[in-house]
């Protein structure tokens, strides 16, 4: 049974201009890649009132390359949130089969790079006061920041308070329909399997066929939403560990990983790196599976030299606190769930991606736009999930339950660890291209 919330976004959607009156895109090609094409499609500032001010997203196409056999369009989303879906259809992702048989559509979501871009002041976060308070001064003062920086932002940006990812599937819709396609397929990686689930909500009529690498759960709460990462965080590590002691080229073979680990932390304070420097860049390698390279982090901390993925603090203001209910009663709340969060991590001391995300919302008492809920995607085709056994941004707990939510999806599980496995191996990206290419019914596989 629906829920209350899809109920009424869905009822919302009533409003919006029927197929024929939808404006077709003005292609041109794109400044620095000729070969595809660019454009903009307009739409509401806010889908509750379709003929107020409208804003324009930016979009690109790279038509398929053998237009005798096209099936049709396929959208691609990279995530984040903040990535670039017009730059990520540009790039060649896909398989040079699916790309020969798709047009490539992306789209900047509202508040993302070309479509009215949401940046909030570097000056006011520059005061961060840190997301780990350890008394009730410490979280108040963190709470006035980021409502600090939030109303700042929101004074900036008129298009801050439209930007959740259930308006993005609205948008998404308007995007196929100024394309002229009845129907699109989508591949979402990430934070863009989130835009995918919704549209499938809202608009699952529409949809030819679905792919989704690297499964956010839009039903979990606040605790699940910090401890499942922190869990599949300490899980993965224990993974490294194993393929340590079992292969030559780790830089810590023969060796105690955890003691090597606690040493280099402390050397990392010693030389000036820090260790949350240590730890932000040891997290982002056990995300990536690139264990060698972890394993000459460690061995050889003094050597580092970070640089991280672009900074999506923004949009975590605009789009996560509002996607889902990571709200704090109070210190006291934060306290418990923290102590939690280390418990269920120690080696790694917690989840960074879950932990920020959730302390950038500290301070919030409204209730999210787009709040959470569990998955209803009836009216539209079997969902195929792409997940790696030891993802630790988008736990394989989370695959799992999103296709309990979805009945008739099925799961294709790297046994190994990594986030976005589309190109883990042949059998990741055979299974999805068959039901990109063919909507045969899939089966659950272990790759």
């Amino acid at each position: 049974m629906r829920t209350l919330l899809v109920t009424a976004l869905a009822a919302s959607l009533l409003v919006v201009a029927p197929e024929a009156r939808a404006a077709a895109i003005s292609w041109q090609p794109c400044p620095d890649q000729p070969a595809a094409e660019c454009g903009t499609v307009s739409v509401p500032l806010d889908w509750a009132d379709p003929r107020g001010p409208q804003v324009d997203l930016a979009v690109s196409r790279v038509r398929a390359t053998d237009p005798a056999r096209r099936i049709g369009v396929v959208v691609v989303d990279a995530g984040g949130p903040g990535g670039s879906g017009a730059e990520f259809a540009r790039a060649p992702y896909l398989s040079a089969e699916v790309r020969a048989r798709f047009d490539v559509v992306g789209f900047d979501q509202l508040g993302t790079n070309n479509s009215s871009a949401i940046r909030c002041s570097a000056e006011l976060m520059a005061r961060h006061p840190g997301d780990d308070p350890a008394d009730e001064a410490a979280f108040a003062a963190l709470a006035a920041h980021n409502r600090a920086v939030r109303d700042d932002c929101r004074a900036r940006h008129p298009v801050f308070d439209h930007v959740d990812t259930a308006r993005s599937a609205r948008d998404l819709d308007a995007v196929r329909r100024a394309l002229g396609e009845r129907r699109i397929s989508f591949f979402g990686i990430s934070y863009g399997t989130l835009l995918g689930q919704q549209y499938a909500e809202l608009f699952g009529s529409r949809v030819r066929s679905m792919v989704l690498d690297g499964v956010i759960d839009h039903s979990v709460d606040l605790r699940a939403f910090v401890l499942d990462r922190a869990r599949a965080v300490e899980e993965a590590f224990g993974e490294f560990v194993s393929w340590c002691a079992e292969n030559t080229t780790c830089a810590l073979h023969g060796r105690d990983v955890h003691a090597a680990w606690e040493e280099a932390l402390d050397k990392a304070d010693e030389i000036g790196l820090g260790r949350r420097g240590l730890l932000t860049w040891a997290y982002y390698e056990v995300r990536g599976g690139t264990w060698e390279s972890l394993a000459t982090l460690i061995a050889d901390v003094g050597g580092a030299r970070a640089a991280f993925e672009p900074n999506y603090e923004s949009l975590r203001y605009a789009v996560v606190c509002q996607d889902f209910a990571l709200r704090f009663a109070d210190f006291g709340e934060y306290r418990a769930l923290r102590r939690a969060e280390l418990r269920a991590a120690p080696t790694l001391r917690g989840t960074l991606l879950g932990h920020e995300e959730a302390t950038t919302c500290i301070g919030f008492t409204d209730r999210p736009s787009n709040p959470p809920h569990r998955l209803d995607v009836d009216a539209a085709p079997p969902l195929l999930l792409l997940t790696s056994r030891y993802d630790v941004a988008t736990p394989y707990r989370w695959a799992r339950d999103v296709q309990r939510q979805a009945k008739g999806s099925h799961l294709v599980t790297f046994d190994g660890p990594g986030h976005g496995v589309y190109h883990a191996n042949d059998c990741t990206r055979t299974a999805a291209d068959s039901y990109l290419l063919d909507t045969a019914p899939a089966r659950d596989v272990t790759c």
